[in-house]
């Protein structure tokens, strides 16, 4: 029973120590975002009209946009929110309609123009680990790809 735990607590404090060692991101830290960006293809640092930062980035052939919005004196920013837009890609409400429907992630519209859009957004209040925001920089790339074979952009 003592050597179980043992083993017990040596389980716990690893993983106290491995949940330590996680690098944690937030908005403030954009370098740290452009570079993830980075691994997924070419990506740049701009600024918005607002003086927010924002990142342009092209995964195959498909050009995004992150936002980092709700900044305080352009820095430390709470959210993400990834776009692309699809000039002169004309979709019906039916076939916008049913991506969400049929789709649990990024968000699809049609924009002033009724040019096809897709979106998704990822929360930076607290900070995520890299690893969570990899993740979320993948699954937007998984995103791009479906939407766009889905409005026949590719």
């Amino acid at each position: 029973m003592l050597k179980q735990l043992m083993l017990g607590a040596a389980f716990v404090a690893a993983t106290a120590v491995s949940a330590q060692a996680q690098t944690i991101i937030d908005g403030s830290q954009v370098d740290e975002i452009l570079n993830i960006a980075r691994g997924y293809g070419s990506a740049t640092l701009e600024k918005q009209s607002n003086g927010d930062p924002r990142i342009t980035g092209k995964v195959d052939g498909v050009t995004y946009q992150v936002y980092l919005m709700n900044c305080t004196n352009n820095t430390n920013c709470e959210d993400l929110n990834f776009y692309a837009g699809f000039l002169d890609n004309k979709q019906t409400l039916d076939v916008i309609n049913a991506w969400n429907r049929d789709k649990r992630f990024g968000k699809a519209y049609l924009d002033s123009d009724l040019d096809a859009v897709i979106e998704s957004d990822v929360n930076l209040e607290k900070g995520v680990t890299r690893e969570n925001l990899d993740a979320a920089f993948n699954l937007w790339t998984l995103i791009l790809e479906q939407y766009t074979t889905y409005i026949g952009y590719k």
